[in-house]
């Protein structure tokens, strides 16, 4: 519904940029008349956005002014996990907060723990004041690894930086593998350039295990196993081999290891790569020919398929491919899965201060692995009890692995907990304090991309909502009761966000976004960034990547796949954004109920239908569900569609109830879709 319009009021319009976990961190615009919000729009004329938002955040309008969202400080006053809260004073709360992490301070800094990630993907509301704060405090420092650091690992090993192709170019490409990316739910701009691209004639090809909307709406789909994504890659490696579909001077000039690498492939045959895979050799032949035979050849690799034990070492497999068919030397070649690397206006260090550290050096802990070390005692290997956790831009309870250790650990009664949010998660019913947040709609920040080459700016376009405080005052008015007096912690939000990059910031602010001097095709003429500026299959002290087979394999416990033979991955449902969007009603409408899809072929085999409720279980616990008997599950393979909130769920669990805190090979991230289960009639 169209609000009301006060003609007395003045109309601005405002540059916005999207804060979540995505690729396509898109430019809005914003109108607002006076503190009315009148319209939020996909800005037309940037580059990559060109006017299109996906569906969840052109409701972004509907979250921001939720019923349910918290606009005051509470205090608990139930039971954890039981989401009873009283409302009490900023002053009363700041004051308490501060007097408890100074006590535990004083015995040992290291004994508090921030546990945040990509909530918002915001410099100056991520970790800009909290990352001077936990520096100034010298409280352990948290291993951000739950999404992305097997790939992003594997990526910088191979290219000595997480650098890609721009997303624009993909529309010139005359091939495209869509490798592990459900891009029309996930990077909604990607796909519009892939089809500009298939509209010209090339072809797309899908690698997944689930038949993905975008799978269906590709010229082919290869639906191999969870996990064997470095199998196929290397039987791939060895059809260009054999068929001579290399580019002998680029490998010669800008490859290190090659010949290493080239024995390797060689004991791939199709044969081999298509057993591991579970898919037929003719398969691998044929995609081995189109890459081989098509140029420009591009890759858009997405972080699905690095959640597995193998992933760091798939990641860089996969990055290698375009370096032998020298599909580099054309701008609409390569492969793009992180562009991250490409933000070197970046000036982390001064917006996060770790000089505060003043020498100190705190242990780390992975926050893939928080339901573990929550529980743990003190000792001399893993430092004092974490007694203190401050949580911010996450929701650790529904989205960490393991989740019932989660909660054990969240539900601990000596654990101090303080969740800054906009509602009350799963995470924040086990808070001591929950401090409400403002919106994107309502502070500044400013963004880069990990799947583009521009930076946005964020300005407020409407007050703060009740009493929330952006996380950047909320660190700042903490700091402040700690007793820090250094003149950092005086910056405001606008300061910070000028501190946030080497740029002209005044520009910025003018036209909303500025493109990063990243060359149109960068790796023509190698000039990778390793020391020797070449591309990396191996290396002094970095072996040859090769297949890992999953935790939890025939491969390696067969046992554990008699007992659970269905492996169980967890993509995001399409409208949520991990557990962001749940609560919002008209997309959870959309989607219904949590689902679990289940092959007709397996169902059949364990008496279910569709729509029938079902327990999914293994040894670490059950979560209840609907099972949809659906094409998009491939045989052997169960997709349970996450994530849900806990609360929200049949039996107060979601996917994340099975999942382990085993990590991957490289990078020590979560190993989300390396997960046996079994499914019954509940």
């Amino acid at each position: 519904m169209t609000p009301t319009r006060d003609p007395s009021a003045t109309t601005r319009v405002i540059h916005a940029a999207c804060p979540h976990d995505c690729p396509d961190t898109c430019a809005i615009r914003v109108t607002v008349e006076g503190e009315r919000l009148i319209r939020l729009q996909g800005e037309p004329d940037h580059p990559t956005t060109h006017g299109a938002l996906c569906t969840k955040v052109s409701r972004y309008a509907e979250r921001n002014s939720h019923p349910e969202r918290v606009l005051q400080p509470l205090r608990r006053v139930g039971p954890k996990g039981s989401g009873q809260f009283e409302p009490v004073g900023w002053d009363e709360a700041l004051d308490d907060i501060a007097a408890r992490l100074k006590a535990i301070a004083a015995r040992d800094p290291q004994a508090i723990l921030p546990y945040s990630y990509a909530g918002t993907m915001g410099f100056v509301q991520g970790e800009a004041m909290a990352g001077r704060f936990f520096h100034r405090l010298g409280a352990s420092q948290l291993n951000r690894t739950i999404c992305a650091e097997a790939g992003a690992t594997g990526l910088a090993l191979t290219y000595g930086a997480t650098v890609g192709m721009h997303l624009e170019h993909f529309a010139e490409s005359r091939l495209i593998l869509i490798w592990g990316s459900n891009s029309i739910a996930s990077n909604l701009h990607f796909w519009t350039y892939a089809q500009a691209a298939k509209r010209a004639g090339a072809k797309l090809i899908a690698i997944d295990p689930r038949r993905t909307e975008t799978a269906e709406k590709c010229h082919q789909h290869i639906a191999l196993r969870p996990g064997t994504d470095s199998a196929l890659a290397l039987g791939l490696m060895h059809e260009l081999v054999v068929n001579d579909w290399l580019d002998h001077d680029y490998l010669t000039q800008h490859v290190e290891g090659w010949p290493e690498l080239r024995e390797r492939a060689l004991r791939w045959p199709p044969e081999r790569a298509a057993e591991v895979c579970g898919i037929s050799a003719d398969e691998v032949r044929g995609l081995a020919r189109d890459y081989g035979t098509t140029a420009p050849a591009a890759i858009r690799l997405n972080y699905g398929m690095q959640r597995v034990a193998g992933g760091g070492n798939a990641a860089r497999l996969i990055a290698l491919l375009p370096c032998l068919v020298g599909a580099w030397r054309h701008r609409a070649g390569g492969l793009l899965l992180s562009a991250s690397g490409w933000n070197k206006p970046f000036r982390n260090r001064a917006l996060e201060r770790p000089d505060l550290l003043a020498g100190r050096q705190p242990r780390s802990i992975n926050m893939s692995t928080i339901g573990d070390d929550l529980l743990r005692e003190a000792s001399p290997a893993f430092g004092p009890r974490i007694e203190a956790l401050i949580v911010y831009n996450s929701n650790p309870v529904a989205v960490a692995p393991e989740s019932a250790k989660v909660v054990a650990g969240f539900r601990r009664e000596d654990l101090f907990t303080v969740v800054l949010e906009h509602f009350l998660t799963d995470t924040a019913d086990h808070a001591d304090y929950v401090l409400p947040a403002t919106t994107q709609l309502e502070h500044w920040d400013v963004h880069a991309s990990y799947g583009h080459t521009y930076l946005l700016i964020n300005e407020p376009a409407l007050p703060p909502a009740g009493q929330a405080r952006s996380n950047a005052e909320i660190f700042r008015q903490l700091a402040a009761r700690m007793g820090f007096d250094e003149p950092c912690f005086q910056d405001d939000d606008l300061s910070l966000a000028r501190q946030a990059f080497e740029v002209d910031f005044d520009e910025l602010r003018r036209v909303g976004w500025l493109k990063l001097p990243v060359p149109e095709a960068p790796f023509a003429e190698g000039r990778f960034f390793t020391a020797s500026g070449k591309a990396r299959a191996c290396a002094p002290c970095l072996p040859l990547p090769d297949h890992v087979p999953n935790h939890e394999s025939a491969e390696r416990d067969p046992a554990l796949a008699q007992r659970y033979p269905l492996a169980m991955i967890s993509p995001p449902s399409r409208n949520f954004l991990n557990s962001t969007f749940v609560n919002v009603k008209s997309l959870r409408d959309i989607e219904g109920e949590p689902l679990l899809e289940i092959c007709d072929a397996d169902a059949q085999a364990r008496g279910l239908v569709d729509g029938q409720p079902v327990r999914v279980f293994n040894d670490r616990g059950e979560y209840h569900c609907v099972a949809r008997v659906s094409p998009r599950a491939r045989p052997g393979v169960v997709n349970g569609l996450g994530v849900w909130w806990r609360k929200l769920g049949r039996n107060g669990t979601n996917v994340n109830q099975l999942t382990h805190q085993r990590l991957t090979d490289l990078g020590e991230a979560p190993c989300f879709y390396d997960c046996l289960v079994e499914v019954a009639p509940l």
